[in-house]
């Protein structure tokens, strides 16, 4: 992502989201460049815990692995985040879920209608693995540290037929919490495609999630209402054990938007004691059991928070007055730097123009000098990166 001295000082100093907005430009507000990854048709970035990031053929530059709206439905891409080349990776008509990236295999993972494939970064080489039982709901969202294993929920028809007749989040998400109905916990082998349930309960288990070192660990939670529920779970794939890593302390405490370190030894989540008042970026030692509390301000608090390659900083993607905190001045893209028990943080983005319907799901790039997110400001929504660094004039 580097960007010549010549052109850094002919960069136009200008309000984001005012307008269609060039390449690159300063953030007239908080003094940081801005650079536009993508600007053609419709395109998207990975949620805030999927890891997006791949090593190049050449093992010098990175790709971004990102959604493209077309005609044939959404297709996966990749982004050289040197040279900025795009390329497909899949063509097939359809929707195609998921957002799993296989660093080792260099594969994308996805569900396209009733089967799992895995299409090739490089050479788009598709490969069939499991056509998916008929009649019930099956999610495949991560997949474990080997590669070996895909991991996600089956769910009943009874579900599947409660998300048909209600498909905006405001109408099933109590419904799907109130129904109490069976979900469970499953692996595909990878090379097989053989399916194997692990874990059950009657209850809505959601945002599945391998360790990134650990493969025999899967992190989950219980979807619902945050206050009802003790929500970020563990499961070993080899005991069968299942591990509690934040239990409420006071009515109405809620944890949530659970995301692994990239060495695997913590458990990182929104926490607030309670709901709405006191907001703070917890983490959970799985090792020691030892748990870290950053508190923020009402305005720093973020939908989602990432944390650095080097897991010395944090970011947040901020949130409008419609969310929990309620924020008077919650919308930027924020980086945190720990202090004590407080994370100081600094302004990266003006997202005033942003419609948070749309959530920016950060990620740092892999150099940790940039934080990617995707935004609305210029009507479509479009990829973007912020360097970290203030601009020098």
């Amino acid at each position: 992502m580097l960007i010549s001295k010549e052109i850094q000082d002919s960069i136009p100093v200008l309000l984001t989201g005012e307008g269609e907005m060039p390449a690159t430009w300063i953030d007239k507000i908080t003094g940081h460049q801005i650079k536009k990854l993508t600007s053609e048709g419709t395109n998207y970035s990975f949620y805030f815990h999927n890891n997006p990031f791949v090593k190049a053929e050449n093992n010098a530059d990175w790709l971004m692995i990102f959604h493209k709206r077309t005609r044939l439905g959404n297709q996966y891409c990749s982004l050289n985040l040197t040279t900025q080349e795009q390329k497909a990776i899949t063509t097939k008509n359809g929707k195609k879920r998921g957002e799993i990236v296989g660093t080792k295999s260099r594969k994308v993972f996805y569900t396209l209608n009733d089967s799992v494939f895995a299409s090739h970064i490089d050479t788009q080489k598709t490969d069939f693995i499991k056509k998916l039982p008929e009649g019930v709901s099956v999610g495949v969202n991560t997949i474990n540290a080997s590669e070996k294993l895909l991991g996600g929920v089956v769910a009943t028809k009874e579900e599947a037929e409660l998300f048909r007749k209600n498909p905006n989040k405001s109408s099933y998400f109590n419904l799907i919490y109130d129904a109490h109905l069976p979900r469970h916990l499953m692996k595909i082998d990878v090379k097989t495609g053989k399916l194997t349930k692990l874990y059950q309960e009657n209850a809505w288990l959601n945002h599945e999630q391998f360790s990134p070192t650990d493969p025999n660990l899967l992190m989950y939670c219980h979807e619902g209402p945050w206050h009802k529920v003790d929500r970020i779970w563990t499961y070993n794939l080899k005991s069968g054990d299942t591990t509690l890593i934040h239990k409420r302390t006071v009515h109405r405490e809620i944890a949530g938007h659970e995301f692994f370190s990239p060495d695997g030894k913590t458990i990182w989540f929104d926490l607030q004691i309670p709901r709405g008042e006191t907001f703070y970026l917890a983490g959970k030692n799985i090792e020691t059991g030892k748990e870290t509390r950053y508190q923020l301000e009402r305005n720093e608090w973020s939908i989602h928070y990432t944390i650095s390659p080097d897991m010395k900083t944090f970011a947040g993607d901020g949130g409008d007055k419609s969310q929990v905190a309620r924020a008077d001045d919650g919308q930027w893209i924020y980086h945190f730097t720990p202090k004590g028990n407080k994370l100081v943080s600094e302004k990266l983005v003006d997202m005033s123009r942003h419609n948070y319907s749309l959530e920016p799901n950060v990620h740092f790039s892999p150099d940790g000098k940039w934080i990617i997110f995707r935004a609305n400001f210029e009507d479509e929504t479009q990829i973007y990166a912020v360097a970290i660094e203030k601009h020098k004039e």
